[in-house]
């Protein structure tokens, strides 16, 4: 016979494998981190860098050309954070033996991704009116937005680290000048250390 505290422990991960997304992979966090530093280095230098020894500075460009080559870093970055992410929870899942397209997952998934793409849709509108200093703003705040709504089905890191990058945003709305400074510590410093926390309290 087992205890009734074992099977109160076994009830209740069994609830939490049916409601929550518990198979999202820290180490996902550490390589999107990753990603979001080159991204944002190549940035910084290519539009601070114009006198730059080793390569087409911003003053060998046309604004259309650098407005190209920061999109297509942004789509590489978010491409490459959202494959890893996938690839490496799907891995996850198998050895935990859990399944990965589950409820939990597809109320995850919609939790976090209609902020996201919402403030996409906004991202291309202040791009249309010329906006450009919010847009820095702008993706740290829908995405705070969308994990916080998303921590609710998955692991609670999740949420702390949404409200970072909400405050992140804020912070870059008052101030634009430093957008992209804040951008890089949500999306870059922030991610690393709470995909290493995760990865070392949950995958270890």
């Amino acid at each position: 016979m087992k205890k009734p505290e074992q099977e109160l422990a076994e009830i209740k991960t069994m609830m939490e494998r049916s409601t929550r997304f518990l198979s999202l992979s820290g180490l996902s966090g550490v390589l999107a981190g990753i990603y979001a530093f080159i991204g944002a280095g190549l940035a910084y230098y290519w539009i601070y860098f114009p006198s730059s020894s080793w390569g087409d500075g911003v003053e060998a460009l046309d604004s259309s050309v650098i407005f190209q080559r920061l999109l297509i870093v942004a789509l590489a970055v978010l491409i490459l954070a959202i494959g890893t992410a996938g690839l490496l929870s799907q891995k996850r899942s198998a050895k935990t033996a859990s399944q990965f397209w589950s409820s939990a997952s597809k109320r995850f998934m919609k939790a976090l991704f209609i902020p996201v793409i919402s403030g996409g849709l906004f991202v291309f509108a202040l791009l249309h009116e010329g906006q450009f200093d919010l847009i820095a703003a702008t993706t740290l705040i829908f995405y705070g937005l969308g994990l916080i709504s998303a921590s609710h089905y998955t692991l609670n890191e999740i949420n702390n680290l949404g409200f970072g990058q909400l405050i992140l945003g804020l912070i870059a709305a008052f101030f634009p000048a430093y957008g992209l400074l804040c951008w890089a510590a949500g999306f870059g410093v922030l991610h690393v250390i709470y995909g290493a926390m995760m990865y070392y309290k949950y995958e270890r």
